[in-house]
């Protein structure tokens, strides 16, 4: 299966529980790829005592996953793009929705 992820949150419970989703489903042998888009593009730099949204966003990458992040977005909180944060555009973002057998936004 394909998933994609459009993330919209800088919630970090929420991130974190997205990304454990998106990790879950590559140990299953799925392929995902995931949008930062909005307030989502803020989700590297977040910290909390009790969910780690960094650390389960590099598992992802760690584990084959792909991320991509708003350009627009980035631009108009002034971010600069990581490699937890690489620059995407809208057409990025259309096709990871044209491309997934399944879509979930998480916001």
């Amino acid at each position: 299966m394909q998933l994609g992820l459009v993330v919209e949150t800088n919630d970090p419970e929420r991130i974190w529980n997205g990304f454990r989703l998106a990790n879950t489903a590559l140990d299953a042998g799925h392929s995902v790829e995931v949008f930062l888009l909005g307030d989502g593009v803020e989700a590297p730099d977040l910290s909390h005592e009790k969910f780690n949204p960094s650390g389960v966003m590099r598992k992802f990458l760690n584990g084959g996953g792909t991320l991509l992040a708003c350009g627009t977005c980035l631009d108009s909180r002034g971010l600069d793009e990581s490699d937890l944060r690489p620059r995407g555009t809208m057409d990025d973002c259309l096709a990871i929705v044209e491309g997934a057998d399944n879509v979930l936004t998480i916001g």
